[in-house]
Parts: structure tokens; C-alpha cells; sequence
């Protein structure tokens, strides 16, 4: 991996490593910040949700204009501006405690994410030419490193002091803007031909022309099951676990190796993964497979209700842990089989313009998917145990899964996942 690593130009690898500390920043804080808001702060629960709320809506409400503008105005402007909004976001969430404040502050954080997630992926993918398909495999394994490690550092300084952890999350930021605007080179997307006059219609014009791209279109909406099925790692596996496994420290502890479990398996295997891909299959393939993998993933969730329940002690535990790690597991590698043939699908489809564009739709359209999937997903949840059908959710995520693959794979087997010739070609 480090040969790997070493093996791109030197902005690609300072991207990587960005993305990391991106991640270590984000995740030290965020995870605590509910904590802090109805703790510290007092603020009632729907006030928390306002806040939380407020920061996700901003993000994907945001991202369109974000890949717009990095489009426009090129990939370094955005990925400074970003690092610096959330430099400012976190910090002013550490040192305020009046609520129009602190959804101010929410606001800035979402947006900073909106200005530099398509940036990033852009410019990855302009900077690693041929081998963006193992340059995203490589990118992913420091994303998951920074989902992984930033929780364990927020915990120890939120120990200290909330106020803290803000401020060193904040300072993190304030570091990486300075990288980027010292070593980051300026560069927009080089290899896409006629560059200048897409900046002729402004980005009303950019939207259109992606919003033509039909096949783009169909394969974002086909994958936004992708998204909704690993979510289950926040959300219906931790709910599982409790259930099962009790609010102590069983509970804790289990739901921590999910997210241990989902992480290391990244980190260790991605690059292998998608080795092993690449040489046996095309993209349309390794898509469809790892939806399909990622549907299955649930098939141990579902085999366990079909076994007694104990009423306490290791056999509780072990049907509380296990089959959720297995799914866990599953999830984490279906994810690894569909990630790096997902981002170069979608530059791709893009015609290789407006690069950043389509990955800001395509945020957008996918976190949209994620809201009503997760919704869907509770209420699937709540009714299985108002019914007594603990098996409900456990077949329909599979189903939702199998889907997905089918339509990947019937747009792959009609030519919709090749690269484009018309609108997206066509964009000035």
C-alpha cells in the first residue's frame, strides 16, 4: 500500500492524506456534539435535531452549487474555502451558546463540506489520469482510517472539555487550509477539452447540462441503495444490537466493534479488493456484484430471528454481537467492491466535464436517498416490533439491495455505463 501510495504525484498523495485528517477533524467532534447540545447547553431534543439538521440540509442542499463553482472557478479555491468555513463552523460551535449562533456555525460546517467533497474527488480524479480506479481504493482506506481514529481522539478530549475538542478540531482545519494553499498546486480539470467555454453560460447552464445527462442520472439513482444499505451501520445495526444486547456496556462495547469491524476491514482489504476486481470483471459487473453483496450482507440478521432468543447471559450476547459484526463485515466489503468503480464511473459518465458537477449531483440525489431510506428504514424497524415480524427489516433491506443490483446491471448490460457522447460530451 505505502508503494502504492508513493507511486502517484505528489498532489494526489497530499489529497489522500487530507482526506484523512479531513475525516479525523469531523469525526472527533461531530459524534459528541448532541451530547454537549442537550448537556452542557441544556437546548431541548428538537432544538438538537434543528441544529444537526440544519448542518446535513446545508450539505447536500449545497453540493450542486459546490461542484458548480469548482467547475468554474477550479478545484483549489474550493477545497481552501471549504477547510477554512469549517476552520470557523467548529470553532464558533465550542465558544457560542445562543441558537442562532450555533445554527449559523451548523450551517458553516455543511457548507464547507459542500465546497470541497466534489473538489477533492475532482481534482483526485483529473491528478491520477489512468489510475483513478485504484487512486479512489486508496483513497477510501484513509477516509475509513479517519472515520476510525477520529471518534477514539474526540473521545479522550471531550473527556477534558467539549470547548477543546471544537478547538483542536477547529485548529486541524486551520492547519489544512494553510497545506492547501502552500502545496496544494492550482488546478482545474485539465483533461477535459474545451474548458474555457464552459464557464461561457454560467452555472445554470452547467446544471442543465448535467441534469441532460440521462444515463448519468439513472446510474445515481440506481446506486442510491448503496448508500442506504451501508447507513445501516449507524442506524439498524446499533439498534439490533440494544435490542438484543441492553443499553450497558455489552451494548456499547458491541456497537463499537461494528464500527471497528467496518473500518479496519477497509483499511486492510480495499486495495486488495479492488485488485482483484479490475482483473476480473468490467465496472458494470464489480457494481452490480457489490450491491448484491451489500443486500446479502442482511441475510444473517434475517437467519437470526429464526433462533430462540435466551433471556440472558453468553448465548444473548453472542446473538446480540455476531450476526450484526457478519453484516457489518458483508457491508464494509460490498462497499469495497462498489467504491472505486463507482467514483470512475461516474467521471465517465461525465464525458470528463464538469467533473465536479455531477459528483455534487450526485451527493445530492444519493443523500436525498439516504433521508427517505433511513425513514423507511425506522419505520420498518418500529413496525417489525409493534407486529412482532422481527424478520421485516431484514428482508426488505435484502430486496432493496438485489434491486439495485439488477439495475446497475441491466444499465451495464445496455451500454448506459459507458462513456457518453451526448449531453454530457456536448456541455460547454
Amino acid at each position: 500500500m505505502l508503494t502504492q501510495f508513493r507511486s502517484y504525484e505528489r498532489s494526489a498523495r497530499l489529497l489522500m492524506v487530507n482526506q484523512f485528517t479531513i475525516n479525523l477533524g469531523f469525526y472527533m467532534l461531530m459524534p459528541y456534539l448532541a451530547a454537549h447540545l442537550s448537556g452542557t447547553l441544556g437546548l431541548a431534543g428538537w432544538l438538537v435535531g434543528l441544529v444537526l439538521g440544519v448542518r446535513n440540509f446545508s450539505q447536500q442542499g449545497m453540493f450542486l452549487v459546490g461542484g458548480a463553482l469548482a467547475d468554474r472557478f477550479g478545484y483549489k479555491p474550493l477545497i481552501v474555502a471549504g477547510c477554512v468555513l469549517r476552520t470557523l463552523g467548529f470553532a464558533t460551535l465550542g465558544l457560542v451558546d445562543s441558537l442562532p449562533a450555533l445554527l449559523a456555525a451548523s450551517a458553516a460546517t455543511g457548507l464547507a463540506g459542500a465546497l470541497f467533497n466534489p473538489a477533492v474527488r475532482a481534482y483526485l480524479a483529473a491528478a491520477a489520469g489512468d489510475r483513478r480506479l485504484e487512486a479512489f481504493a486508496l483513497f477510501n482506506v484513509f477516509y475509513q482510517a479517519g472515520i476510525l481514529l477520529g471518534p477514539l481522539v474526540g473521545m479522550v478530549l471531550t473527556g477534558v472539555n467539549f470547548q477543546v475538542t471544537c478547538l483542536v478540531s477547529a485548529g486541524i482545519f486551520a492547519l489544512l487550509s494553510i497545506v492547501q494553499i502552500r502545496a496544494l498546486p492550482a488546478r482545474e480539470d485539465e483533461a477535459a477539452p474545451g474548458g474555457d467555454d464552459r464557464r461561457a453560460g454560467g452555472l445554470p447552464s452547467s446544471w442543465r447540462g448535467v441534469l441532460a445527462n440521462r444515463p448519468f442520472l439513472l446510474f445515481s439513482g440506481a446506486m442510491i441503495g448503496s448508500y442506504v444499505l451501508s447507513f445501516q451501520v449507524y442506524l439498524a445495526l446499533p439498534l439490533e444490537v440494544r435490542r438484543l444486547g441492553g443499553e450497558g456496556e455489552f451494548g456499547t462495547a458491541a456497537v463499537a466493534g461494528l464500527f471497528a469491524v467496518s473500518g479496519l476491514s477497509t483499511i486492510l482489504g480495499q486495495t486488495r479488493v479492488t485488485r482483484w476486481c479490475k482483473a476480473r470483471m468490467t465496472a458494470g459487473r464489480a457494481l452490480a456484484r457489490g450491491l448484491m453483496t451489500m443486500g446479502l450482507a442482511f441475510v444473517p440478521l434475517l437467519a437470526a430471528t429464526a433462533l430462540p432468543v435466551p433471556a440472558e447471559g453468553p448465548g444473548r450476547w453472542a446473538l446480540a454481537a455476531v450476526p450484526p459484526a457478519l453484516c457489518a463485515l458483508l457491508l464494509a466489503l460490498g462497499t469495497m467492491i462498489t467504491y472505486p468503480f463507482e467514483m470512475d464511473t461516474i467521471v465517465r459518465l461525465s464525458g470528463n466535464r464538469l467533473v465536479a458537477t455531477h459528483y455534487g449531483l450526485y451527493n445530492t440525489i444519493c443523500g436525498i436517498g439516504i433521508t427517505l431510506g433511513n425513514l423507511l428504514t425506522g419505520a420498518a424497524l418500529d413496525a417489525s416490533r409493534s407486529a412482532g415480524l422481527p424478520a421485516l427489516p431484514w428482508i426488505a433491506l435484502p430486496v432493496l439491495g438485489l434491486a439495485c443490483s439488477a439495475a446497475l446491471y441491466g444499465l451495464h448490460r445496455t451500454g448506459r455505463l459507458a462513456p457518453v457522447a451526448g449531453p454530457a460530451a456536448a456541455m460547454g
